[in-house]
């Protein structure tokens, strides 16, 4: 059986994150749950990496956290977009879409 998972460039974390919490505040397991069910699968976010790119894109201002009750009636930290992170993924999302077609240009040339 292949895996079919792959390896996210640097910096595709926070894009991910911010766009999963554009449509709702969720905690950190529901946010990894998302991108895995988003990506078909090929995408697995480890707790290694999501927790501290949560706290980076905190420290940044572009979510904030509140102690809520899961689904399961645990407590857990809700993250969601500030206005800033909202603005900040309109840029990531554009400079995403530049790189993906220079890519793709690239490779289709070839």
């Amino acid at each position: 059986m292949t895996d079919k998972r792959i390896d996210l460039p640097q910096g595709t974390l926070d894009l991910l994150i911010l766009r999963t919490l554009a449509l709702e505040p969720q905690h950190g397991w529901a946010i990894s749950e998302r991108i895995q069910q988003m990506s078909s699968e090929v995408l697995l976010i480890q707790q290694g990496s999501l927790y501290p790119a949560l706290h980076r894109l905190e420290r940044r201002g572009w979510v904030k956290a509140k102690w809520g009750t899961s689904e399961n009636n645990r407590r857990a930290r809700y993250y969601e977009l500030t206005k800033t992170g909202r603005k900040q993924l309109e840029r990531e999302t554009d400079s995403w879409k530049k790189l993906a077609a220079a890519v793709a240009r690239i490779i289709e040339s070839v």
